[in-house]
């Protein structure tokens, strides 16, 4: 059997894969007034909790779509969890592929925590416009953010985040209006971040004769270096929604 990747382990404990809780995400819900007949395509979904918890309590329909086989068969087992298979079905594609191919278009359209298909803010915004009903359909991204920028030798490897300011032009340039957003807190941020140390050094002494081992040990030293010296200050991650002007 091949070996999990380090993102399958460390995402083992995690329902939803962002910094992102319970009670926020269906917060989320609420204010996107979802309802029953409402149908949302979810790019990027990994194991569906935010579709399979959104159609249990607010009995919408949707579709989401993944490229990760693992994460999809775990949406697939919540959904029959949460007797919502009927409402939902899950798609292993790349995003973009999909959007492209595909005719549906919907009343929500969203990307959370995952804005690397589209090659960042601006172009998943792009991406995710074709697949809208009309331009009250509401949009939802979720992306990190620099609270302030680390130090210039952190190493964060969080890449080139945005600030809040940047996110706002980005969505003007589209030609779309933040109507909304749910940000993470520090306890959100800590509750991701520090149970995937423990995934990993978990899989490390179950699996102390795997080849990654080395690999996956190094990586999360690592990541939980920055995430404690600068990531936990600096760092911010929120969902974003939005509607054509």
């Amino acid at each position: 059997m091949p070996t999990p990747s380090y993102h399958q382990i460390s995402e083992a404990n995690h329902r939803l894969m962002n910094p992102f809780s319970t009670e926020k995400m269906l917060l989320l819900g609420e204010i996107c007034g979802l309802h029953p007949g409402q149908r949302l395509l979810d790019i990027a979904c990994g194991k569906g909790e935010m579709l399979c918890q959104w159609s249990s309590r607010f009995g919408i329909e949707a579709t989401g779509v993944d490229s990760q086989h693992p994460f999809l068969h775990d949406a697939r087992q919540r959904a029959d969890e949460l007797n919502v298979s009927d409402r939902l079905s899950f798609v292993q594609s790349e995003a973009a592929e999909y959007v492209k191919q595909s005719a549906d278009t919907f009343d929500l359209v969203s990307c959370i925590g995952a804005t690397f298909v589209g090659g960042g803010f601006s172009g998943s915004l792009e991406m995710m416009k074709p697949a809208r009903k009309d331009s009250a359909s509401l949009l939802l991204l979720g992306e990190p953010f620099w609270h302030q920028q680390p130090p210039a030798d952190a190493n964060t490897g969080w890449g080139e985040s945005p600030s809040l300011e940047s996110i706002l032009q980005h969505s003007e340039n589209a030609g779309l209006e933040i109507v909304e957003m749910v940000l993470a807190d520090d306890d959100d941020f800590d509750r991701y971040e520090a149970s995937q140390w423990k995934a990993i050094s978990d899989w490390l002494r179950d699996n102390p004769d795997a080849p990654e081992c080395e690999q996956f040990s190094e990586r999360m030293t690592k990541g939980r270096r920055q995430y404690l010296r600068s990531g936990r200050r600096c760092l911010g991650w929120g969902v974003f929604v939005l509607r054509g002007e």
